[in-house]
């Protein structure tokens, strides 16, 4: 399947890619089933079965809330992030749903969303499955969804069939691996972003590409600057405290060159990644990159570049975008971005490598060298386990953008510092990250059953 860096960056809210927009998603596309197979004016009563990592984490992840908003035709870009409580509990006070919109039909959240959290479907571990009545107990129709990570939803038979055979994307630049980008790289005398640019032309005008680039910046960096200003506790029963409007306000104080500190700028850096981070675990709007807990590195990032290199010339968050977003395709298509499939390695992990990857090519880097930066930010990702505490995308999770970002910026500082020939290639990191997912107990993987998660005090 050819991906689009748009496929990566997706708008939505928080807290999950895969546990919040994925089964959202996914209640979206019902919808469109029943309509194209002429049940969605016989529909009565439905239920939702949750299994896997998508039942032990969903209530943190607002999973059930997330089926209810789609059940009602929100989708994740436009839904009104203030508005999603008073929706959801409309539906549990009546018992009934608008389904679309349109159509009234029995349904409550309580008792027709199911956790199956002891029982697997065979393809990953974020399960649904959706089953249509009349309203009588006549079943109508019954559909399987499987939430892949970073907002990806495909079918049961998609995920069967994607076990036995991936299909080739028919681009200008429709390269697969780290090996065939350079090589391309070469042979055109493009950068990775040039290549990039002109496969997104294969779907979309020059103007429709950049003006893409500039409404997701533009959400990355709006998010960051909400979560400056918005103080208080976040959802759930940690009462974790928001520490970015606090830090913003220290920082602000000071001239960035006045503290005396040679890493002050890190300070920075980090409050960009815990802003926009405490904006997803709140529900905020946030923009998957390549996952809603991950979502605070490649921002944190980009703002680094406008706010702490003033010698970069242009729009550079278009360039870091392009090739950032070429670096988590890569991964979506050779490993995984899926937090439940091969832990936060696949999450934070990416994003790191994405980020690092972005500023290389930003800062002037080779192809060899960008390549090089995106090895070195997953390299010591490694192993890097999933494990929520309390099912709630804050703890490790906020703090783990911030440490990322931080690392990306010394992947790329590494990199640059080079030719761009190393012994570790991409291509066998990101083979090593997925045999690493795959390796690693269950525990670990978005279930809340090992690690942190059970191993703090509790609150």
């Amino acid at each position: 399947m050819a991906l689009s860096i748009f496929d990566i960056f997706k708008i939505g809210i928080g807290p999950s890619s895969s546990h919040t927009v994925g089964p959202m998603r996914a209640a979206g596309f019902l919808l469109d089933k029943l309509r194209k197979h002429g049940l969605f004016e016989r529909t009565g009563h439905l239920t939702v079965e949750l299994f896997g990592s998508l039942a032990s984490t969903g209530r943190g992840h607002n999973t059930d809330k997330a089926i209810v908003w789609g059940l009602l035709g929100e989708k994740p870009d436009t839904i009104d992030p203030g508005q999603e409580d008073v929706l959801y509990q409309t539906v549990a006070k009546n018992g009934s749903l608008s389904l679309g919109g349109t159509r009234q039909i029995r349904f409550s959240p309580a008792e027709d969303i199911l956790f199956r959290e002891d029982e697997q479907l065979p393809f990953h571990p974020n399960g649904m499955r959706f089953t249509i009545d009349d309203g009588a107990g006549n079943e109508l129709y019954r559909k399987v969804f499987y939430s892949i990570g970073g907002g990806f939803i495909v079918g049961h038979k998609t995920a069967r069939d994607d076990q036995l055979k991936k299909s080739s994307p028919s681009l200008p630049y429709g390269f697969n691996s780290g090996r065939e980008m350079l090589e391309m790289a070469h042979a055109s005398g493009l950068a990775i972003s040039g290549m990039v640019f002109e496969n997104e032309k294969t779907w979309r005008s020059p103007e429709q590409i950049e003006a893409g680039l500039d409404r997701i910046n533009d959400t990355m960096q709006r998010c960051v600057e909400r979560g400056f200003t918005i103080r208080g506790v976040l959802p759930g029963r940690l009462k974790v405290r928001r520490r970015a409007p606090d830090l913003y306000e220290r920082l602000s104080r000071q001239n960035e060159g006045a503290f005396g500190d040679p890493l002050a700028v890190l300070d920075w850096v980090s409050l960009y990644a815990l802003a926009v981070n405490e904006e997803n675990a709140a529900g905020g709007r946030v923009v998957t990159a390549p996952t809603n807990g991950a979502a605070g590195i490649i921002p944190a990032v980009m703002r680094y570049t406008e706010k702490f290199l003033p010698s970069c010339i242009g729009p550079r968050h278009r360039p870091f975008l392009l090739t950032a977003g070429a670096i988590g395709i890569l991964y979506k298509e050779r490993a995984s971005i899926s937090g439940a499939e091969v832990g936060c390695q696949g999450e934070v992990g990416v994003a790191c490598s994405m980020a690092a990857a972005g500023l290389t090519e930003v800062l002037g880097g080779t192809p060899e060298q960008v390549e090089n930066a995106a090895e070195i930010g997953m390299e010591h990702n490694l192993g890097l386990t999933c494990d929520p505490v309390d099912g709630l995308v804050q703890i490790p999770c906020i703090e783990r953008n911030a440490m990322a970002a931080v690392k990306a910026l010394n992947a790329a500082r590494i990199a640059l510092s080079g030719s761009g020939h190393h012994v570790v290639s991409l291509d066998e990191v990101m083979a090593t990250m997925k045999q690493t997912g795959l390796d690693m107990s269950s525990r670990y993987k978005e279930t809340s059953k090992g690690g942190l998660a059970i191993n703090i005090t509790e609150c």
